[in-house]
């Protein structure tokens, strides 16, 4: 089984003082640096292109793809930006990507910048993780020294100064054009697209924002080929990403496998369910994804299958919960969250969160009655699509699939005044077809 594993980002995380150059270098780390210089910018981006890599921070856009939306024709600076505002709950790949092996990530941002023509690049990185940005600072500082970042890298002519950004601590900075107007200064709030931000982003120039691990990937695909990369995976979701698993399972943490992964194997790698239980629920990519049940065990973890199965792969945080654990009670805990990180400038987010947040709370008191399910996902499609961002989606998500695949929990709460899960009942609320 541990054949399916394909440890590429993670390789090194067992390393003695994995963060430190010396350790990075000592993997032939920076040796892409001169392959990349010898060949024209344009030829990066085409080899990304050719890989196949696709955005993994959660909407899968092709990443060689937006590197070529960059206009260079326009005179104004363009720019490199990295997303490492990992805040939604379940989510926990970047955070352990950036501890244990920043330099990765700082190679990949030299690399990504030569190959759309940017001299400055920044890494926006949560505020709250203070140890992160430190160890940021000191790989970036590293690197200044070893002669990767600055004036004149390695004799080919071309500058890069990078800046590691702590951000403003509001999840909505990690919707990228929140992100940019918190990294110019400003409350990070969703700007009206177009224009996008590879035509006018950071301080009104062509910009790129990718997620780390987006960027981390590039290295690897410069060093072996696109061909190399395109080999895993599946055929439209090429490669390997980082599955976080976390919840109910004996081993939670990190696996690294090629896209396309069930999570029957997953669970499997993590030793299985705690407590020898059952599956219940899961989410694909995080909060603000659907839920899918062990009806979905063996779906293939591929953007294309997850969303065919009516959720998302987004992050691949993928946090599991056993027959013990009440939906109604996690499905409101997750919209509490939503409303409470809304950045109130759209009124279906601002005004629906909050709306959302009180119907659950009566369903998940028991009061109320079964009518009232049919007003939250009226709720929910009044809300679905219409505001700036994807938050509000997000909040939708998992109240919709939830009323889906556990309506019948939903009623016990209203006929048992209150929660009815416990080990002994929740068998009694386990959604139709389900696996023992």
């Amino acid at each position: 089984m541990t054949d399916t594993l394909t440890p590429v980002l993670t390789a090194n995380w067992g390393d003695d003082r994995s963060w430190t150059l010396e350790a990075y270098e000592a993997r032939g780390g920076y040796a892409t640096l001169g392959k990349a210089f010898a060949a024209e910018p344009d030829a990066i981006i085409s080899m990304v292109k050719d890989s196949g890599l696709r955005g993994r921070g959660g909407a899968g856009f092709p990443t060689g793809m937006k590197w070529g939306f960059i206009p260079q024709d326009n005179p104004n600076p363009k720019y490199l930006v990295v997303n490492a505002d990992e805040s939604e709950p379940g989510t926990c790949k970047d955070i352990p990507l950036m501890m244990a092996s920043p330099h990765t990530l700082v190679e990949g941002v030299i690399l990504s910048s030569y190959a759309i023509r940017a001299h400055h690049a920044f890494i926006y990185v949560r505020g709250e993780v203070t140890h992160v940005i430190r160890r940021l600072q000191h790989a970036v500082a590293e690197a200044y020294l070893a002669g990767h970042l600055g004036k004149d890298i390695h004799g080919s002519g071309y500058d890069l100064d990078l800046v590691v950004h702590a951000g403003a601590g509001a999840y909505i900075c990690g919707e990228e054009t929140a992100l940019l107007d918190s990294l110019e200064g400003r409350r990070g709030q969703p700007r009206l697209r177009p224009p996008f931000p590879a035509v006018a982003g950071l301080y009104a120039s062509p910009t790129v924002i990718n997620n780390v691990e987006s960027i981390a990937s590039v290295p690897s695909i410069v060093a072996n080929g696109p061909e190399w990369f395109s080999s895993m995976g599946t055929e439209r979701s090429k490669g390997f990403g980082i599955f976080s698993l976390s919840g109910h399972v004996n081993h939670p943490g990190q696996y690294e496998a090629p896209l396309g992964i069930t999570l029957r194997e997953l669970i499997d790698l993590a030793g299985g369910m705690r407590d020898g239980n059952r599956l219940k629920f899961w989410t694909p990519g995080g909060s603000s994804t659907g839920i899918l049940t062990d009806e979905h065990l063996d779906v293939p973890l591929d953007f294309e299958s997850v969303a065919a199965a009516g959720s998302m792969l987004g992050t691949r945080a993928l946090q599991l919960f056993d027959e013990t654990t009440c939906v109604v009670r996690a499905t409101l805990r997750w919209t509490e969250f939503y409303k409470h990180e809304s950045c109130g400038k759209c009124t279906p987010c601002r005004e629906g969160t909050w709306w959302l947040v009180q119907s659950l709370r009566k369903l998940e008191q028991g009061e109320g009655t079964e009518a009232d399910l049919e007003v939250i996902l009226d709720q929910c499609d009044n809300i679905l699509g219409r505001s700036f961002c994807a938050l509000a989606d997000g909040a939708v998500g998992p109240i919709t699939s939830s009323i889906q695949y556990f309506r019948d929990e939903y009623v016990a709460h209203l006929t048992h005044g209150g929660c009815p899960i416990d080990p002994a009942a929740s068998a009694l609320f386990a959604p139709a077809g389900a696996q023992a």
